[in-house]
């Protein structure tokens, strides 16, 4: 996974200096902020799903003041359409002044296959050319590879308190935690409130409706397989041995639960997220901080419609829970619940 030739480094040292007009450079920057949010969107629409699961397990609130920590696991499942995505000449529309293209998949082929951040290995290469300051400089490199993944999983711990009027307070942490070369970090706060109380007959193995809105701050990296060596002719400009997607959600949902007995319960949610993200590269040397100063162009927010389903089982002291949520990614969430 390495550029194959020193001429790609002249844009990334020049391109902050080329906004002001529409020149090759200008039009090349375009083409690779495509092709980067190709490769980065599938991990940002992941880590809604990761950020936005096991806030609530039951639409009733704890008591006043009662306090429950929880020791739960997130696993995001990744469909094999969000491991890799199709690009061709036609989604590649920069072109010089004569009419010829200024990137171009190589080969007889006008598409390719190509790794997005979940994806593997690939054979794919892009070639063009850009005329910079009167010369024409040639430009080869492959497609970025992914970090080979279907299923990303880790833990992290939440605390809940009850507070007056049926109303629940929850916080989560989780400092860098690097698992299989992804690294998590994870902070953010909810507040929810049960509704059931307002109906004339409410019961505690009634029926029980609450809503609640969550805010998560969550960074995920992804570290290539193979850095990206920026070298030619023995002057190193750097490496790239990372993709950091930087995201800001608000979830607000829905949610109804029913107790059978005194030890089974299930829950259900509908809801809404909303996050804005960012992506950023990590490595080092002098190209880094012009790259990086692309790649904030493709800062963006999403929103997106999910589906929780879950269920509980009580023991004397703890509850054990399962929530499985279902959108354009399957996530499953468990956790273990202490009262305190």
């Amino acid at each position: 996974m390495k550029f194959q030739t020193k001429y790609l480094i002249l844009f990334f040292l020049f391109s902050v200096y080329s906004y002001s007009q529409e020149d090759d450079v200008t039009k090349f920057a375009n083409e690779m902020l495509y092709i980067a949010d190709e490769f980065a969107g599938p991990a940002a629409e992941g880590a809604a799903y990761q950020a936005g699961a096991g806030w609530f397990t039951s639409a009733t609130a704890l008591k006043p003041w009662q306090v429950e920590i929880s020791f739960q696991g997130n696993a995001l499942f990744v469909p094999s359409n969000r491991r890799s995505f199709t690009i061709s000449n036609g989604d590649l529309g920069g072109v010089h002044e004569s009419g010829g293209r200024i990137l171009s998949i190589e080969g007889d082929g006008s598409n390719a296959v190509v790794p997005t951040a979940f994806g593997g290995e690939t054979e794919t290469y892009f070639v063009g050319d850009i005329n910079y300051a009167g010369n024409n400089v040639p430009i080869r490199f492959q497609a970025i590879e992914g970090i080979n993944k279907s299923v990303l999983a880790y833990p992290f711990i939440q605390a809940n308190v009850g507070l007056p009027h049926e109303t629940e307070f929850s916080a989560r942490i989780l400092p860098q935690l690097t698992v299989d070369g992804v690294a998590f970090t994870n902070y953010g706060a909810a507040i929810k409130h049960n509704f059931s109380q307002y109906f004339r007959f409410n019961q505690e193995d009634d029926f029980q409706a609450a809503a609640i809105i969550a805010f998560n701050k969550f960074d995920v990296e992804y570290e290539f397989i193979d850095p990206v060596n920026l070298s030619s002719s023995g002057s190193s400009f750097g490496n790239l041995t990372l993709v950091n997607v930087n995201s800001n959600l608000w979830m607000a949902s829905v949610l109804g639960s029913k107790k059978y007995g005194d030890s089974f319960e299930v829950f259900g949610a509908l809801g809404v997220t909303n996050s804005n993200f960012n992506y950023a590269m990590g490595g080092s040397g002098i190209a880094l901080g012009p790259i990086n100063a692309a790649l904030r162009g493709l800062d963006q927010s999403q929103a997106q419609i999910k589906a929780d389903l879950g269920f509980n089982i009580y023991f004397d002291r703890f509850k054990i829970s399962t929530m499985a949520t279902a959108g354009k990614f399957f996530h499953l969430n468990a956790g273990l619940h202490f009262k305190i």
